[in-house]
């Protein structure tokens, strides 16, 4: 089965983006597909490389990366949202005039487009949402 993930939590601060890791290696672990991943309101987080937790503690982003790397999963984030957080990609930030950035690859930004896109290609979407 295809699987897409809505994660619409803040990272520690939410339990929905941990749940929705678990629920992907899960997944995974069976044999199914997980044709993406789209942040989504305070989801858009979980992207932002000036994350800095505890060593003792799970870094999301860096696990999401891994997540990406392992499976090859698009890591889709929506930039209306992110924009409005002041999540920003280098692109992004050079439009804007601003000096900084904190969005990299994988992690892309993308219209809300590419959500009805992820929800066409598989067969079940998942939300993860607090």
């Amino acid at each position: 089965m295809d699987y897409g993930l809505l994660v619409m939590g803040a990272p520690y601060s939410q339990p929905a983006p941990h749940s929705a890791l678990r629920f992907a290696h899960a997944i995974l672990a069976r044999g199914h597909q997980l044709a993406g991943v789209f942040f989504y309101h305070d989801g858009v987080h979980n992207a932002s490389s000036l994350m800095t937790p505890p060593q003792d503690e799970l870094n999301i982003r860096e696990a999401w990366k891994a997540l990406h790397e392992q499976h090859g999963v698009p890591l889709d984030v929506c930039i209306a949202a992110a924009l409005r957080r002041g999540v920003v990609s280098e692109s992004e930030a050079a439009r804007h005039g601003y000096t900084a950035f904190n969005l990299e690859a994988p992690f892309e930004l993308t219209g809300l487009g590419q959500l009805l896109t992820l929800q066409q290609r598989c067969q079940r979407l998942i939300t993860f949402a607090n």
